[in-house]
């Protein structure tokens, strides 16, 4: 891993490690086990995730996605957005691609420092399950727009008790076996949606969630009433912009647009693991 180069960014909160794969310089396996050691804070790097850029003859470029549990995800949409703006500025793609993930193609549009992009069609949507845990039943409601989502409702967003709720919902029986992301809404205004999302794979509350912003808005328009496009308030104060179009059950044109920073570009020292 000596003196390999990566990026840090960050999408609306959400940071991750990125590294340009596609001359197979990285040999470590697993890889799980390189993302747990990069995405360590304190100790190494530090980040939500890890993403690896590769060659694709389908494709712009494909990327493999870890979670910093080690665990590969199927889909993030922050993370996308940095990995289509990485792609960009190392000549990799043009100003409006596609890349292969494990939950299908994805479509980027680069605006300087702003990626918008078109998901894969949200599917599975179910309002109004209950849940019960312990002491109480609850509402929630589905939809996997990538990566399964559970979203709630609440009065007082500031006031949920993610540390414990979160992991409570996530590793519920009724989402068995793999688990959920779970979110957790309040509506701002007609337009403006604030979230918490506890997500999955990194086992805590992050600033943003791509993919949960998305499923969050469109369960919002249905329990609200609420029209796209709509603005999801993440914990990291940066808004994400969420358009979907759809009836019934079906969804479609799915986007995703918010800033992509580059923090910093270095390389990987050899006690990096």
């Amino acid at each position: 891993m000596r003196d390999i180069e990566f990026y840090k960014m960050s999408g609306s909160g959400n940071d991750f490690i990125l590294i340009d794969n596609r001359r197979n310089q990285l040999d470590v396996t697993p890889r799980s086990r390189l993302a747990r050691a990069l995405c360590r804070r304190r100790m190494s790097v530090g980040a939500d995730g890890l993403i690896i850029i590769e060659n694709s003859d389908k494709a712009d470029f494909k990327w493999h996605f870890l979670n910093s549990d080690g665990s590969e995800g199927e889909m993030c949409g922050n993370g996308a957005r940095c990995a289509a703006r990485f792609a960009y500025l190392n000549g990799i793609a043009g100003s409006k691609m596609a890349f292969e993930t494990r939950a299908g193609r994805i479509h980027a549009e680069i605006d300087d420092a702003r990626v918008k992009i078109r998901m894969t069609d949200p599917h599975g949507l179910s309002m109004g399950e209950t849940l019960k845990m312990d002491d109480r039943v609850r509402t929630v409601h589905r939809i996997n727009t990538g990566v399964p989502h559970v979203i709630l409702a609440v009065e007082d967003i500031e006031g949920v008790a993610i540390e414990s709720l979160g992991p409570a919902i996530r590793h519920h029986p009724q989402f068995a076996p793999d688990g959920t992301n779970v979110n957790f809404i309040q509506p701002l205004s007609d337009k403006t949606i604030a979230i918490r999302t506890y997500e999955r794979g990194v086992e805590a509350e992050t600033l943003a969630c791509g993919t949960g912003a998305v499923a969050s808005a469109i369960v919002a328009s249905r329990l609200f009433h609420m029209e796209p496009p709509l603005v999801m308030m993440t914990r990291s104060g940066l808004p994400l912009e969420v358009t979907f179009t759809g009836s019934g059950n079906r969804f479609e044109a799915a986007c995703l647009k918010g800033d992509a920073r580059v923090i910093y570009r270095a390389r990987l020292g050899e006690d990096a693991q």
